[in-house]
């Protein structure tokens, strides 16, 4: 293999940088939710409805994160 074949292009470390902000904004709002549950006993009965909303809205976000982070991983294993 020469060393043209192993060196990453543009368009792949690009990628990367995308899947490495998906996995921090992940990571963020992971924490964030845990803090949330944390402060209420770890249960979503405890939440208030206001709370329970927020709880829902991080959710939604850190699955859109996570399903970024699926998609991009899966371009980068085929070009890999």
């Amino acid at each position: 293999m020469s060393d043209e074949n192993t060196q990453a292009t543009p368009d792949v470390l690009a990628k990367v940088r995308e899947y490495q902000e998906a996995a921090l904004e992940y990571e963020a709002l992971d924490e964030q939710i845990d803090r949330l549950l944390q402060a209420h006993g770890g249960h979503t009965e405890d939440l208030s409805d206001e709370e329970y909303v927020r709880y829902r809205e991080l959710a939604a976000l850190r699955d859109l994160a996570h399903n970024r982070m699926i998609g991009l991983g899966r371009l980068l294993l085929d070009e890999a």
